[in-house]
C-alpha cells in the first residue's frame, strides 16, 4: 500500500477539476482494503477518474485507487469459451487489446469507453446495445465492513447504468468473464472511430453526463432544447456531443454543477423529462 498526503486531485480526474484531498491510497493487494476501511472514515474509490466530478478546495476524503490491481488470469478453458478473471484496475482498452490477442469476443461494442474494468462493472457500463454484465459470470467485491466476497451474476441485481454493487458502495476487486471465440476486429475499430468522430476527446470531459431516458437519448433532448454550447465559466455543453460537458480551460466544480442544473431545468421545461446524471458527483460531505 502506498499513501500520499495532500494530493491535488485535478491530476486524477479526466475533467481536470479537483481540490486537495486528505490522502490518496494506492492499493497493491486486495487484502489491504480491510485495513483501509477499518482505519479511515469518509473513503471514496476513485477508479480512473473518467466519470467522477471532484470538488474544489480542501477535500476531507481518503481516495482509494486500485490501478495496481490489473492482472488477467485464465481460470478455465473449454472448447467454446474461456473463463477469464480480470482485476478491477485494468483499463478497458487494455482488456480489449487482450481479447484481440487471444481471439475472445463479447465486448467489442464497448471498445473505446474510457475507464477501468472495476468502474464499468460497478455501474454496468455499456454502449451500442452491449453492457459489460453481458459477459460476466461472477464479481469479487469488498463490502463496507471489509469482508471480501464473491457473487455469481445470478445473485446480483443490475440494470441500465447501475448495480447492487454501486448502490451498496461495495468495491469491485475483480470480475470473472465468459469469453467466446472470434474477436470482431472490424466492430471494435468501428466503435473507436465513432467515438473519435462524435465525442469531444480533445477537451477534458467525463463522458456522458446524463443517462438516456427510456425511449430517447439525452443528447437529442439537450440539442433540441437549444443547449449546445451553453456555458458557465469554462464549463460548456459540447456542440459536438451535447451529452458531454467539457472543460474549456479553467472550469470550476461550481461551473459544471450550474451547467448540469440548467440543462436539467430546460429539458424538463421543454419535454417534461427529468434527466438523471450518469457521472458521479462528489461533495465534501459525502
Amino acid at each position: 500500500m502506498k499513501t500520499f498526503k495532500d494530493v491535488e486531485m485535478k491530476e486524477y480526474s479526466n475533467m481536470k477539476i479537483g481540490g486537495t484531498a486528505r490522502e490518496l491510497i494506492i492499493i497493491e493487494d486486495k487484502n489491504e482494503l480491510r485495513e483501509v476501511i477499518e482505519t479511515r472514515k469518509n473513503i471514496f474509490l476513485l477508479g480512473n477518474g473518467t466519470n467522477t466530478l471532484i470538488p474544489d478546495g480542501k477535500i476531507d476524503i481518503s481516495f482509494i485507487s486500485l490501478k495496481e490491481l490489473k492482472n488477467i488470469t485464465v481460470e478455465e478453458v473449454t472448447e467454446n469459451y474461456d473463463l477469464v478473471r480480470v482485476e478491477a484496475g485494468l483499463d478497458l482498452d487494455e482488456l480489449i487489446k487482450y481479447m484481440e490477442r487471444n481471439n475472445y469476443s463479447g465486448l467489442e461494442n464497448i471498445a473505446g469507453i474510457p475507464g477501468s474494468v472495476g468502474g464499468l462493472v460497478n455501474m454496468n457500463g455499456g454502449s451500442y446495445g452491449t453492457e459489460i454484465f453481458d459477459c460476466i459470470e461472477e464479481v469479487e467485491v469488498c463490502k463496507e465492513n471489509g469482508e471480501i466476497a464473491t457473487y455469481r451474476k445470478s445473485d446480483l441485481t443490475f440494470k441500465y447504468r447501475t448495480t447492487e454493487i454501486k448502490e451498496n458502495k461495495w468495491i469491485v476487486i475483480s470480475a470473472l468473464f465468459k469469453f467466446r471465440r472470434g474477436f470482431d476486429k472490424e466492430c471494435a475499430e468501428d466503435k473507436y472511430a465513432q467515438r473519435e468522430a462524435k465525442h469531444p476527446l480533445d477537451l477534458p470531459n467525463l463522458g456522458s453526463t446524463f443517462k438516456n431516458p427510456e425511449g430517447t437519448f439525452a443528447a437529442q433532448l439537450i440539442s433540441d432544447a437549444g443547449l449546445k454550447g451553453y456555458r458557465v465559466g469554462d464549463a460548456a455543453v459540447s456542440p459536438k456531443h451535447p451529452n458531454f460537458i467539457t472543460n474549456l480551460g479553467n472550469a470550476k466544480f461550481s461551473d459544471v454543477i450550474s451547467v448540469i442544473e440548467h440543462v436539467k431545468e430546460v429539458v424538463f421545461e421543454n419535454f417534461g423529462i427529468k434527466l438523471e446524471t450518469e457521472i458521479i458527483i462528489i461533495k465534501n460531505n459525502d
